[in-house]
């Protein structure tokens, strides 16, 4: 049955969680502050090739956790709005808690939580483990990482696979001809190219052009054949890619990309 767990013994197992993962670590988390300590121990198992994803949602990350995130390559982040829930999951266990990352090692607060192990409850770390890859799913890619990402890859590269009505590179203002919803559908996305010159768009900012949630934007590509959900992962369909969509691999996880006039 499930253990509680104070201040104390909640950064106790936290740290053990992270130390015995073998195969995946989920941290999510509101605010995503790490100290040293954390870092340490998170960097051991990026050296180890260990799958991390965390979530966070109440701030930006700040430049020292980007430039730290940015060295580790099996260290994915993303963001998701309104998150309140603080859970830290491996393959084998479950902590859920009032313990935000930021506050680790700082045993003077008084927290308080509970550890599920999956061999002894395994329908409640069952049900904890799928709703940590729904708020996985929903959660958005760091815009800022993936524009940075896009920045380097040659935009001439993708040219060659699309048809007669792909856009050209540049400028990025140049109209793309389109029947009438396809107009209505791209032109949210005119003024916003205006400071992001790219011919394709992340879920993210596809959404946004199109006036709809990234949710609603991923069930509609899904009913649409254009992907497959597997777990928190986004997988493109080869009538995904003939409409034009894209898989990248940033420095924090992999990413889609998709054409302003998709049709949905």
């Amino acid at each position: 049955m499930a253990r509680f767990l104070n201040t104390s013994a909640t950064n106790f197992f936290l740290e053990e969680m992270v130390k015995t993962t073998q195969e995946r670590l989920i941290f999510i988390s509101p605010y995503l502050k790490l100290n040293d300590r954390l870092k340490e121990l998170l960097e051991d198992k990026n050296r180890l090739k260990i799958d991390i994803r965390i979530v966070y949602g109440k701030s930006e990350l700040r430049p020292t956790e980007a430039e730290w995130l940015a060295e580790l390559n099996f260290v994915r982040t993303s963001f998701c709005k309104n998150l309140h829930a603080k859970c830290y999951i491996n393959e084998n266990k479950c902590i859920i808690t009032s313990l935000n990352l930021y506050e680790f090692s700082q045993v003077n607060n008084n927290e308080m939580g509970i550890l599920v192990d999956k061999t002894d409850d395994t329908e409640l770390y069952r049900d904890a483990y799928d709703e940590a890859l729904r708020i996985i799913r929903i959660s958005d890619e760091d815009v800022a990482l993936v524009e940075q990402a896009q920045s380097k890859t040659p935009p001439t590269k993708a040219a060659p696979k699309q048809g007669p009505s792909k856009p050209a590179p540049k400028p990025a203002n140049t109209p793309i001809p389109s029947s009438g919803k396809e107009q209505a559908a791209a032109k949210p996305e005119s003024q916003e190219s205006k400071s992001v010159p790219y011919s394709k768009l992340t879920l993210t900012r596809l959404a946004q052009s199109l006036s709809i949630t990234r949710v609603e934007l991923t069930s509609q590509l899904e009913k649409k054949g254009y992907i497959k959900i597997n777990g928190d992962e986004i997988l493109i369909t080869a009538l995904g890619f003939a409409q034009g969509g894209e898989a990248k691999a940033g420095r924090h996880g992999s990413f889609t990309l998709w054409p302003p006039t998709i049709e949905l």
